[in-house]
């Protein structure tokens, strides 16, 4: 592996087709902060050309503890709402960027680092993984996109939940509600994720854009124009030589076979 750009609150590294990018501020608990966020959207918007597949993670033992409280500055509401809206174009350099990322999840991904894993599209979790919102015990409110990302995942009423009565998700209860669609033991989350990362790499770039940009589009749309964008988005992506050619192979029995549980 190589680092090709240094941060001071990042580690960027490469492994052939993919790049694991690990939040470093372990003394915060890699709590998130302005210069955190900048970096990871240079990052996101900045990746080398053969890059397919991102991994992202925390240093230390856990994932990301929040808003870094600490340099939490007085703002009016035109301040703030300029702030809030850096922040999303951070994570929507993640969700609708050129690549999948798939999170690996231990420990703490509470307030906005729970924004931040619900910006991922493959989300890994180990045993120890928790999750939370204390944004409503601290007189505040999500402002990273939470609002919309995390109901999607687990319903308005869990994250009203969630906010009001403080409650805390455990990795398995997190799992089953829809934080994470994979749950392994402790420490192994970043292994698996990397697994799943090399993984999505081979896939052909054309399907993996249409499963990041279209599907989630689809899916909020009414159903007749959802059918009509499927329509153009297969006929797009079953026009691309490398589709032709995987076809074929697997038409001509040269093509790696399903098993269960793979």
């Amino acid at each position: 592996m190589k680092n090709f750009e240094q941060y001071s609150n990042l580690t960027v590294e490469r492994d052939g087709a993919i790049v694991l990018i690990g939040l470093n501020r372990v003394e915060k608990r890699n709590a998130l902060n302005d210069g955190l966020m900048l970096a990871l959207r240079n990052v996101f918007e900045s990746l080398p050309a053969d890059i397919k597949a991102a991994v992202l993670y925390g240093q230390g033992e856990h994932f990301c503890a929040g808003l870094d409280l600490s340099e939490l500055r007085e703002r009016d509401a035109e301040q703030g709402m300029h702030h809030s809206r850096m922040w999303h174009r951070a994570l929507e350099s993640i969700q609708f960027g050129r690549i999948p990322v798939v999170s690996a999840l231990q420990g703490a991904v509470v307030g906005g680092g729970l924004e931040l894993a619900c910006a991922t599209h493959i989300r890994v979790a180990d045993s120890s993984a928790f999750y939370a919102l204390p944004e409503g015990a601290r007189g505040i409110f999500v402002g990273g996109g939470g609002s919309v990302r995390v109901p999607r995942l687990i319903g308005e009423a869990r994250m009203a939940d969630m906010m009001l009565t403080g409650r805390v998700y455990g990795a398995e209860e997190g799992e089953r509600v829809g934080f994470a669609q994979y749950l392994v033991p402790a420490g192994q989350a970043l292994a698996k994720a990397r697994e799943l990362a090399t993984r999505i790499a081979g896939n052909a770039p054309m399907t993996n854009y249409a499963l990041m940009h279209v599907l989630p589009r689809i899916a909020e749309a009414p159903a007749d124009n959802g059918l009509l964008m499927e329509s153009l988005v297969s006929a797009i992506a079953q026009s691309a030589p490398e589709a032709k050619t995987r076809v074929a192979e697997f038409l001509e029995g040269r093509a790696a076979k399903l098993r269960a549980g793979s």
